[in-house]
């Protein structure tokens, strides 16, 4: 699976790390930056990722930024993404589960130890295809849509 990984400054780090691990495990992981703890802009690396997905060239995303809020919120603007700030394992697996979100958003402060589970359950969790949780996605879908 084609996952990238995006951070600003605050997240370069654990960026780094969980890159390395997710390689291990087999993941094909692609880096769209930054690649210092030179300061930037977040909004430069939600639509790194979000046009990566747009684009068919990953499959999922993670960002990483200081809150992981802000570049949730940039990612969240970019048509056909739903990207989930998570702060825990239940987050990650629902964010997948229920709405079928295909970037995860962390803080660069969350412990390696966490952000390495909370990742691997985001990208190992299969969407529900519930009737009910479709509905809702189909609803993003629309108020995305009729807002263009």
């Amino acid at each position: 699976m084609n996952v990238g990984i995006a951070s600003d400054h605050k997240g370069y780090e654990l960026k780094q790390k969980i890159a390395e691990i997710l390689i291990e495990l087999g993941y094909n992981v692609i880096n769209y930056g930054t690649d210092s703890t030179e300061m930037v802009d977040f909004p430069d690396y939600a639509l790194k990722i979000g046009d990566a997905i747009k684009d068919n060239n990953i499959v999922m995303g993670i960002l990483i930024c200081g809150t992981g809020i802000g570049i949730s919120i940039a990612c969240n603007k970019i048509k056909g993404i739903r990207c989930a700030k998570v702060n825990n394992i239940l987050e990650a697996e629902l964010s997948r589960f229920h709405n079928n979100a295909n970037v995860i958003a962390i803080n660069g402060d969350l412990k390696f130890e966490i952000a390495i589970q909370v990742i691997e359950k985001f990208l190992t969790t299969d969407f529900s295809n519930e009737e009910r949780h479709i509905i809702r996605i189909n609803k993003i879908n629309k108020i995305e849509n009729d807002n263009l």
